[in-house]
């Protein structure tokens, strides 16, 4: 049988040109993490002055973004989901502003119109000879952004890898497209690790058995914990998120997949943010996929896969076991993401285990393990979805335990120096002494 394969061929026009296409009032979504269209967005930020009332939205985005100019400010609002370092301040602003959601629910805002979109700038490989893009390394909320937004604008670029699974777009979708070559943004997690994280991964790799399904959250611990699982036998990959520490317990046959039950025999994410290396491991290889958020991390998903262990970390945990993850006080330091999303579905897995691992202290010296949580710090996991927390002292499970007995666990991993504080601070609570 013969078939009739839909091609076109696009008509690549400059940045200049296609941010023309937003208007005054629009609400513009970005595409996030090592997808970020800086090209576009920078584009699109010059043309302040000539357009106001512009909203942005977006979930992480990385890289050089000329925001910090007052006629910038005047022009665009910034309406982040998740709030990353280079847009900060812009975020903690008057001329921005943050959305508590769950990672899962991201794509409902855009599908239900809650946050009706004009406009989605996304980064894409190139086409195929059939016209098929990808959304390449973040699938995440964007596919919704794309599905939902009444003109897309595209830099296509051919150092972005090919990934399969949800993100693939025709090249007719496109209002508007440019062609630049340009180096994908990278993170190197690994040196980030040093001797308090590799310490704390070697914790928290105690409590993996062979043939887990792992998610690893953003940071150093995740790949701390990948470091020391060289000798476990058929783990798996359902994960918001990896990078580049899968790439040796994949080359060595650590990670199989084979005992999934979702997605088997295949490494399943939403968004993969590393180097090179990764991005050229998962270009147009078909054991990797990358998936809608409201898929990956739908926690009745999660929890059919085996043995599910959730990695995620904390800014600061009280001595009830509430983890404030998303901010410093009221300062917005990043998002909820999908913490609450793989802490449950791993809970409900069988034999699962939800874990958060971190320092026990700051980079000041302060306790992460506090008695209180600083006044206005959101509730990311609450203290009925807390299990296992692990810092560099040990690991601890909370659950089943009542107050007073989680605040003497919190205290035995807390660092020394701090520990006398926390028992005063038991004392006044509980009126006894730590025993």
């Amino acid at each position: 049988m013969d078939f009739q394969y839909k091609t076109m061929s696009i008509k690549y026009i400059s940045p200049e040109e296609a941010v023309q296409l937003v208007e005054s009032g629009n609400r513009v979504f970005i595409h996030g993490c090592a997808a970020t269209p800086l090209t576009l967005v920078n584009a699109l930020l010059a043309r302040a002055g000539e357009i106001d009332n512009v909203e942005l939205t977006s979930i992480s985005l990385y890289g050089n973004l000329e925001w910090n100019k007052p006629e910038v400010l005047k022009s665009f609002y910034l309406n982040s989901l998740f709030v990353s370092d280079n847009i900060r301040e812009w975020a903690n602003s008057e001329y921005g502003g943050y959305v508590p959601i769950l990672l899962s629910e991201i794509p409902q805002l855009f599908d239900r119109k809650v946050l009706p979109l004009d406009v989605a700038l996304i980064q894409v490989s190139p086409p195929d000879q059939h016209g098929y893009c990808t959304l390449g390394t973040s699938v995440d909320a964007t596919m919704s952004a794309v599905r939902n937004s009444k003109k897309i604008i595209a830099h296509v670029n051919p150092k972005m890898p090919r990934v399969l699974g949800d993100g693939v777009i025709h090249s007719s979708a496109f209002t508007a497209a440019i062609w630049q070559e340009a180096e994908i943004i990278e993170v190197d997690y690994s040196s980030m690790c040093n001797a308090v994280t590799d310490q704390i991964g070697a914790h928290i790799a105690e409590l993996i058995e062979d043939g887990a399904t792992l998610q690893m959250g953003i940071g150093a611990v995740p790949d701390a914990v990948l470091k020391c699982l060289g000798n476990h036998k058929g783990l798996g990959i359902h994960s918001e998120m990896f990078s580049d520490g899968i790439l040796p317990l994949v080359e060595s046959g650590v990670i199989t997949n084979e005992h999934k039950k979702i997605e088997r025999g295949k490494i399943i994410s939403s968004f993969i943010l590393g180097t090179r290396k990764i991005y050229d491991f998962v270009d147009n290889n078909p054991d990797v996929n990358c998936m809608e958020v409201d898929y990956v991390n739908d926690s009745d998903i999660i929890r059919r896969n085996p043995k599910v262990v959730a990695i995620n970390s904390a800014i600061e945990i009280d001595l009830t076991g509430q983890v404030c993850a998303d901010s410093i006080g009221t300062y917005q330091y990043s998002g909820i993401g999908g913490q609450m999303d793989f802490m449950r579905g791993a809970a409900l897995s069988e034999g699962g285990k939800p874990i958060i691992g971190m320092p026990s202290t700051t980079k000041n010296g302060q306790s992460r393990i506090v008695p209180l949580l600083k006044q206005g710090a959101g509730v990311v996991t609450t203290r009925g979805h807390i299990h296992y927390i692990a810092t560099e002292y040990g690991v601890v499970n909370l659950y089943g335990k009542n107050m007073n007995q989680r605040a003497k666990l919190l205290i035995s991993i807390a660092h020394p120096d701090h520990r006398e504080m926390l028992e005063k601070a038991y004392y006044e609570r509980f009126g006894k002494t730590v025993k």
